[in-house]
């Protein structure tokens, strides 16, 4: 066994180890998640009667959101968005910026950095250079600053910001995370109890299986149990062709003998893995969590085992979202010398329903804007 492939399996081995002990911690921490759970029920329970306030706002607002901590789709769904309505409207998207080192409101620029404006963000801004994006964590303030200048605002990330009332809600459940147990945090994932998902105008399945059958649908259909002014919809996963930093496409094709180093810091990865275990048979996973900073260490490691490796064919690859973080000023005297190329995913609606959902939105958006005065 090379050296690459020894510090792979024992870095499998280790998360196999460290996943097994937090299936313990996890019953540890039920009572906190009792306790976490009362709190967001009664938070919840104020803003529906009134006590605590949501801003509305005179424009169409649309959130994009989920009840569990970690990705379930949001970016690629907000990027779906954006193509649908940016033809026809001043857009504009607002979110956190989730890891940035900065406060308050802030427009992402084409050449703002990660650090400054989070990983998706400034992966949006670079995808559409002719919308505005901009990150505030208070998002009454965000769209205080906003309103002037657009027609439609796209929230991400939102559906638990209850101190602004968007028009339209829209919430992703990843299709894996279904069929494991929903335990609130911090035992489990879940951001919320289920019954929360009665906010939401349209519910979306998201990262289905592209064969997935009409029992299974059915069977997820009936676990929603949807209220009845929802729609539902299934997703799947569209993997893109592979980009260089400039859109050029990859100087190879992949095949069973190319060696592909898969550097992730995402919160589910699972799904690209097995994408790309179709077309080679040695993968090389560097594997850190979601929103990971990459350190010099962290990436002078994985060039030192890409240099080393002995395949005739090897490229490195990553998620759009990750090579944001790549680009930051420390590392990019490495990264900028190493063949990584980004896998872009999409976002395809099953079952033909892509149809019916952008019909949703345009009509939300014509009659709000309508109403708005919003010219």
């Amino acid at each position: 066994m090379s050296k690459p492939h020894r510090q792979s399996y024992t870095a499998v081995r280790a998360f196999r180890i460290f996943t097994g002990w937090m299936k313990y911690l996890r019953w540890l921490l039920f009572p906190f998640s009792l306790l976490y759970g009362l709190v967001v029920v009664i938070r919840n329970w104020c803003y529906h009667m009134g006590i605590f306030k949501s801003a509305n706002f005179n424009l169409p607002i649309i959130s994009v959101g989920n009840l569990d901590a970690g990705g379930a789709g949001k970016t690629p769904l907000t990027e779906y968005l954006i193509r649908l309505l940016k033809p026809s409207y001043r857009l504009a998207t607002l979110s956190r910026g989730y890891g940035r080192a900065t406060k308050g409101f802030l427009l992402v620029e084409t050449t703002s950095s990660a650090s400054q404006t989070g990983d998706e963000p400034l992966q949006l801004k670079h995808k559409f250079a002719d919308i505005t994006v901009a990150v505030c964590e208070n998002r009454v303030a965000g769209v205080e600053q906003l309103k002037t200048n657009s027609q439609v605002i796209l929230l991400d990330d939102a559906y638990q910001h209850r101190a602004i009332k968007p028009g339209f809600s829209i919430l992703l459940f990843d299709y894996h995370q279904l069929k494991t147990p929903a335990l609130l945090l911090p035992a489990g994932n879940r951001r919320e109890p289920f019954i929360g998902r009665e906010r939401a105008d349209v519910i979306i399945i998201s990262k289905c299986p592209a064969d997935i059958d009409a029992r299974q649908q059915q069977i997820l259909r009936e676990k929603m149990a949807l209220f009845a002014h929802q729609q539902l919809f299934f997703t799947t996963i569209a993997y893109q062709p592979l980009t260089g930093r400039s859109g050029e496409a990859a100087p190879l094709q992949i095949d069973e003998d190319t060696a592909v180093f898969l550097l992730t810091g995402i919160a589910w990865p699972q799904p690209m893995l097995n994408y790309l275990k179709q077309f080679s048979r040695q993968i090389i996973h560097h594997k850190y969590p979601d929103h990971h900073r990459f350190s010099l260490k962290n990436i002078t490691k994985l060039a030192d085992e890409f240099k080393a490796c002995p395949a005739h064919k090897k490229i490195i690859i990553t998620t759009e979202k990750d090579m944001q973080r790549l680009e930051e000023r420390e590392l990019a005297g490495i990264t900028k010398q190493l063949p990584i190329y980004t896998l872009p995913i999409a976002v395809d609606f099953l079952n033909n329903g892509g149809a019916a959902f952008d019909e949703l939105i345009n009509n939300y958006v014509r009659k709000h804007t309508a109403h708005s005065g919003i010219h």
